[in-house]
């Protein structure tokens, strides 16, 4: 099944350039289990679901070091019907088609609960979309369900959720989101804006 991710990163400095260059190479440790393509308006990550988001993690992590205020803004999608399947993609492991809802949050819960711990505070917005699945709502309620009642559970938004916490726990709820929510063999897309440093945080 085709895993993927649309991600731009904006660091608010005069030195954009430098940051956006210097996060890229925190990518390199998984490129070997990623496709990825940089063009002048977002990166392409394609491959494992538990491996993107790890990277995304790194890369944002790695701008939000430099004291910038940075925004990672991202598409993240999964079995969408007009891509083709890559090999380098591999199928969600842990999760049985006919796992109940309520089994599936109190996994999440405890996967972010032992999220490694990276040392830099984020805040993020969240959106899930289950495409083409009879039961959709079911599922949208599940993973806020689940968002709830994480560690890092901020507050609700109008057509979103927000997260706040270190990034370790925030990434891997997002991954949690994207893998465990959502038909397995249906199409299911995340929309991701994820903050750090801002002056004007509330």
């Amino acid at each position: 099944m085709f895993s993927g991710a649309q991600v731009s990163l904006y660091p608010m400095s005069d030195d954009f350039v430098g940051v956006i260059m210097g996060a890229l190479s925190a990518l390199d440790p998984h490129r070997d289990r990623l496709r990825i393509e940089t063009d002048d308006i977002s990166t392409l990550i394609v491959g494992p679901p538990d491996v993107l988001f790890d990277a995304m993690r790194d890369l944002f992590v790695a701008a939000a070091k430099t004291g910038t205020h940075c925004v990672l803004s991202a598409t993240v999608s999964r079995g969408c019907p007009g891509e083709p399947d890559d090999p380098i993609c591999t199928p969600i492991e842990g999760r049985a088609p006919d796992t109940p809802i309520e089994q599936r949050v109190t996994a999440s819960v405890e996967a972010v609960k032992n999220a490694p711990i990276v040392g830099q505070s984020v805040v993020c917005q969240v959106s899930l979309y289950p495409l083409g699945a009879g039961q959709h709502m079911d599922e949208i309620e599940g993973c806020i369900a689940f968002l709830k009642a994480s560690s890092v559970f901020d507050r609700p938004k109008n057509f979103c959720t927000k997260l706040s916490g270190d990034a370790g726990a925030v990434f891997a709820a997002l991954g949690e989101a994207f893998t465990r929510f959502g038909s397995l063999d249906g199409h299911l897309t995340l929309d991701v804006t994820v903050s750090a440093n801002s002056p004007t945080r509330v």
